[in-house]
């Protein structure tokens, strides 16, 4: 996929003569479309013009404050955005702030919890009712894999839900088409996302199809995202994790991420494993049964892993965990787990889909019996404590601390290759920057809603 914007802007910004520029565009053009040359130096050479517009400074400053953004001189790849580990999560701290405002929810994204909430105003004061929402990110590097890229991102988005305690009663779709994609890719993710709609008996009740970037765009890249809204009586957040829960999981073989990394590792069959909806069978038996009731808090093994997810929920609950690798590591998928020892990937460190369940010793029988007869394994792997934001992990050899690393774990070559870590001073250098950046925003946005309250 080619930005031909982005490549423009770049090359003007090294002064790269205006003929150079237009040819390498042409180049672009000619290497996805089917047009002859001329077609392609009229459309190049539009390009240009459009970018070069689009560079005018405005004389007018909140015009200026408006369409100029203020930069980190940070890169996404840099800082390991979406990558699932430490950088990811910094971000997604300054994201939440950025989200706050006057209105509050009762679980906003500052609470990094697996899905947000919203206590609805019913009628009948002592009935609560909780909306809940997520949204999901398809996993970038299944664009050639559309149905995998559709089932795994509307099962996850629903998974996140159900961990709050919330039904799914709607999912929402948002896929985004790079402009020489064939259409069968848009009816496969559709297939794959309406294939767990069907198998989770939650509807689809609407969605947006549009083209990455427009006509500046060209190749055959797919991206978007599910949303999900849900109902819940009681939310089982983070929070309401205390510092005495046996820590429960459900067998897992994982979702968009193995599957990724059985494609690019050369092991597509293990792609297989990845298909099935046990995760929400498993809370399905829950909620038939109560048992949210019984339950203080429930969570994915997704976000870098146990090792990132055990960290973050940490930070929010504010408590310790222990756990037991050899309880842990019964539990994943022995075809996931045998393919990830192949390929050198560490298996703590990436998305298993299992369902963590923290409650107290008193639920444990009657909630692993529940899961049990629903056809799911689960069994206890730990515990909290209040060695509060601590998390070990007993080994053969004693006990190790689990912390985040920077980037989830290299399950692909090119990922090998970037690397999981950075220089700590590199990293504070980093986050310096992004600080800043973040900070200019939120003043921006501030500085914006002033001016619209006063001129309206």
């Amino acid at each position: 996929m080619t930005d031909l914007e982005g490549m423009s802007r770049a090359l003007i910004n090294k002064n790269i003569s205006k003929t150079k520029i237009i040819d390498k565009l042409v180049e672009e053009y000619l290497i996805y479309k089917d047009i002859t040359e001329e077609n392609a130096r009229n459309l190049a050479e539009a390009v240009y013009e459009e970018v070069v517009n689009s560079s005018i400074e405005p004389r007018d400053d909140f015009v200026k404050s408006l369409l100029f953004y203020p930069k980190s001189n940070v890169t996404i790849g840099e800082q390991g955005v979406g990558c699932r580990g430490w950088g990811d999560f910094f971000v997604h701290n300054l994201i939440a702030k950025l989200s706050e405002t006057s209105k509050k929810a009762f679980l906003s994204p500052t609470s990094l919890d697996d899905a947000g909430a919203v206590e609805f105003n019913s009628i009948e004061k002592e009935n609560k009712i909780y909306i809940t929402s997520k949204m999901e990110g398809m996993h970038s590097r299944l664009s050639d894999f559309p149905f995998i890229a559709g089932f795994h991102v509307t099962r996850a988005a629903l998974r996140d839900l159900y961990v709050k305690g919330s039904e799914p009663i709607s999912i929402l779709i948002d896929i985004h088409l790079a402009d020489d994609c064939d259409i069968g890719k848009l009816f496969d993710f559709m297939g794959g996302v309406s294939a767990v709609a069907e198998l989770a008996e939650v509807p689809i009740t609407g969605g947006s199809t549009l083209r990455i970037g427009g006509d500046m765009v060209i190749g055959t890249r797919i991206t978007g995202g599910i949303s999900a809204v849900g109902v819940a009586k009681k939310i089982l957040a983070r929070k309401f994790i205390t510092d005495n829960d046996v820590i429960l999981m459900t067998s897992g073989a994982g979702g968009g991420t193995i599957a990724t990394t059985a494609i690019y590792g050369g092991l597509p069959d293990v792609v297989k494993e990845t298909i099935n909806i046990k995760f929400l069978t498993a809370c399905k038996a829950i909620f038939d049964n109560g048992l949210q009731n019984v339950i203080n808090s429930m969570c994915d093994v997704t976000n870098g892993g146990i090792r990132g997810d055990l960290n973050e929920i940490a930070y929010e609950s504010k408590v310790g965990m222990t756990i037991d690798e050899e309880k842990f590591k019964s539990l994943i998928n022995h075809k996931v787990y045998k393919m990830l020892e192949n390929l050198n990937v560490d298996y703590l460190g990436v998305s298993l889909d299992t369902l963590l369940i923290f409650c107290p010793k008193s639920s444990v029988d009657e909630i692993i019996s529940t899961v049990k007869r629903a056809g799911v394994d689960i069994a206890i792997i730990g515990s909290t404590n209040n060695n509060k934001g601590k998390i070990q992990m007993k080994t053969k050899d004693g006990k190790i601390e689990l912390l985040t690393k920077y980037r989830e774990s290299a399950y692909t070559k090119v990922k090998k290759i970037v690397g999981e870590e950075i220089d700590n001073e590199i990293k504070k250098k980093l986050t310096d920057k992004i600080k800043k950046s973040a900070d200019d925003a939120l003043l921006k946005r501030e500085n914006i809603v002033k001016w619209i309250k006063q001129n309206k």
